[in-house]
């Protein structure tokens, strides 16, 4: 779907008509002069009016500056339309605001939720249906397959996909070659992780071999990535999910392995979101698992050579699946006017657009969420230029189509991820035994999955 500004042409065709004036004769009288008219004050023509909608969102840093040229130029396009972005905080801050501002009586109009709250806004009554709004105008099937089937429910967008990612590996190239390894040879599984650190970390290059941002989400990516189920109900897609799998053989092989390389100084732990992305540019360490949405800011923070590779894998499982969706989603909230929702409806459609998904995608290191976008990107030879940002894009449409690598959806998953990223801190910090801890997630997160269902009985 090509987008363009609604423009008016208007052809003026003017006859002049002149009339031949005799002269006066010389020795006539001055006529008397008629007493002058008032000229009427001009009347300025009404201004157009303006409806202007809020749009919450979680987007700082240099991702901040990327939100407010979409909303400028979209601005400019529609002189009556007028999309205020405002940054309001963390993801979870955007969503608990959004939630709490609409049962005060005054939501944005729009708010870009991540991936974890789909399930409560989803449940919240609190949201107008993007499929709802859409007359036709836009064709579903240009959603890229994995954002679309993670969003998707009974086949239906309620929210408008906007800033998808998935994680994946970050590296130092200029390290790999200091310590003697093959900058273009990253690990594959965990156990080339642990190799390849040891000897970053002999060669004296880096005080240890990695970290992570997001580590909660990185183990639910490991699920996916292995096949593995991470809640039950094919991870809450065909009922809403009752019960957490992640206590599983699988779940404790991995943190297992992620403890081992934490007692041996490899594994360095970087808090739970993006904290772990300046000391990677620092130099502290040579190895990085983060979202691809930090794409854009290392490579132009970074002193040396970046290299990207997909997700490790573990050894001893051979299921496949997929890495997952992250990132967010927008939703137009209830409360907002016909006119407002108009306004919502043009700015939705006009960020899914191919011109606005390419500029996305090469700011912020997010996919383009429309195919067009992502063919223009391969025909301009992007991709090869830039083979940093094709690492996600060939990672997430190598895997299989199943239920566990399609991405779980679950009730209050906010309050979920931040026991597993408890669970986690436990077992690399504080060397609780891998098993123990997630004994004591899963017993939490099945009783908050337990409330969520006696609050939100399905139909």
């Amino acid at each position: 779907m090509r987008y363009h500004a609604p423009w008016i042409t208007a052809a003026v065709l003017t006859f002049l008509v002149g009339a031949c004036v005799a002269p006066a004769p010389t020795a006539a009288p001055e006529p008397t002069k008629a007493p002058e008219a008032t000229a009427a004050p001009a009347v300025a023509a009404p201004a157009a009016e303006v409806t202007a909608i809020t749009f919450w969102h979680a987007m700082s840093g240099s991702r901040e500056k990327v939100v407010k040229e979409l909303a400028d130029s979209f601005n400019a396009l529609h002189p009556d339309m007028k999309v205020e972005p405002q940054l309001i905080g963390s993801y979870a801050e955007t969503l608990t605001k959004a939630l709490a501002a609409y049962k005060t009586g005054n939501p944005p109009t729009i708010v870009q939720v991540y991936e974890v709250g789909t399930r409560t806004m989803l449940d919240s009554d609190a949201v107008i249906p993007v499929y709802t709004l859409d007359k036709g105008e836009v064709n579903w099937a240009e959603v890229v397959q994995p954002i679309m089937k993670y969003y998707s429910v009974e086949g239906k967008l309620s929210c408008m996909p906007f800033n998808s990612s998935t994680a994946m590996l970050y590296y130092n190239k200029d390290m790999f070659t200091a310590a003697g390894l093959d900058p273009e040879q990253p690990p594959k599984t965990w156990a080339e992780v642990e190799q390849v650190s040891k000897k970053l970390m002999e060669a004296k290059v880096a005080q240890g071999g990695f970290s992570m941002g997001w580590p909660a989400w990185i183990f639910e990516q490991e699920f996916a990535l292995h096949d593995q189920l991470y809640a039950d109900n094919d991870n809450g897609r065909s009922g809403l999910a009752t019960k957490i799998l992640f206590n599983s053989d699988f779940g404790v092989a991995l943190l297992t392995e992620w403890q081992r390389m934490a007692k041996e100084g490899v594994l360095i732990y970087g808090g739970r979101e993006y904290s772990a992305n300046d000391p990677f540019l620092a130099g502290q360490f040579g190895m990085l698992f983060q979202s691809t949405s930090s794409l854009g800011g290392i490579i132009k923070s970074a002193k040396f050579k970046v290299g990207t590779a997909f997700l490790p894998r573990l050894d001893g499982f051979d299921g496949v699946g997929n890495s997952v969706i992250g990132g967010g989603c927008n939703w137009v909230m209830k409360g907002a006017t016909e006119a407002q929702q108009k306004v919502a409806w043009e700015f939705l459609k006009y960020s899914f657009t191919p011109e606005r998904s390419v500029i996305w995608h090469k700011g912020t290191g997010y996919f383009p969420t429309s195919l067009t976008a992502y063919e223009d990107l391969k025909k301009e030879g992007w991709f090869e230029a830039e083979p940093n940002h094709a690492t996600a894009f060939n990672q997430i449409l190598s895997g299989k189509d199943t239920p566990a690598a399609t991405g779980v959806i679950l009730g209050d998953f906010v309050q979920i991820r931040d026991i597993t990223g408890a669970a986690i801190e436990e077992v690399v910090v504080n060397f609780v035994d891998p098993k123990q801890a997630l004994t004591k997630a899963e017993t939490e997160t099945n009783q908050v999955l337990s409330d969520y269902a006696q609050m939100h009985p399905q139909k």
